[in-house]
């Protein structure tokens, strides 16, 4: 009896990552790499169009991020399921994909051995995030997230168009340079904004920052601003 394929659509917009995971799933008769995207809205797009059994897609991709492509995904799809694959795996990119609907994030370093694993445990319809990360202990991350959240010390904060592009830019992972060559500013200039966005979250660190921008984009979101 010949054992069922499963479709993966693949997003990242570095072609050098995205064909290397293409060629590591072709290796494995099971998958079936059905369609890839090169940026959020791309992926929205290929994702109505092949109707993939799984998304494995980069969470800092140009035009919309893999978080925000899922989020509209499963708005129309709500049995959508997506593995994110991120540099950074700290336990703020674990509460943003959990709190996008996502079932999973793993590191791009991580051993094709565990990703493969990663794929399989999200396709049988269990969470993924590492060895280290069990029902419970993610629970109780997502927990400890919304209830700092939704501290009242934080509902006053206003941020502009600039500044709101320059955060999630922050949250991606981009570096002060990245973003200045993206937005066509100096370093400085960005510097300059990552200061004053500490300023306004009254807070010291990038670590901090990552957080109440999540924070941030998960309140104007539900509020429809």
């Amino acid at each position: 009896m010949k054992t069922q394929t499963i479709k993966i659509l693949v997003a990242d917009d570095h072609t050098l990552f995205r064909q290397g995971i293409i060629k590591l799933l072709e290796e494995h008769k099971e998958y079936e790499v059905i369609a890839e995207a090169e940026n959020g809205k791309d992926l929205i797009e290929k994702y109505f169009n092949h109707c993939p059994d799984i998304i494995l897609t980069d969470i800092a991709m140009p035009e919309l991020t893999g978080i925000q492509a899922v989020e509209e995904i499963l708005k129309r799809d709500r049995n959508s399921k997506a593995l994110f694959l991120s540099m950074y795996d700290t336990e703020e990119y674990v509460y943003q994909v959990l709190k996008s609907g996502g079932m999973g994030l793993v590191n791009k370093n991580i051993l094709d051995e565990e990703l493969i694993y990663a794929i399989s445990k999200i396709c049988n319809g269990e969470k993924y995030f590492g060895k280290n990360w069990t029902e419970a202990n993610l629970s109780l991350l997502f927990q400890n997230f919304e209830e700092k959240f939704s501290e009242e010390t934080k509902h006053s904060i206003d941020l502009n168009f600039r500044e709101e592009q320059i955060l999630q830019m922050i949250i991606d992972g981009y570096t002060s340079k990245e973003i200045a060559d993206k937005m066509f500013l100096s370093k400085k200039t960005i510097d300059y904004y990552r200061s004053n966005l500490l300023r306004k979250f009254d807070i010291k660190t990038q670590i901090e920052l990552v957080k109440c921008g999540i924070w941030y984009f998960s309140k104007r979101d539900s509020e429809g601003v």
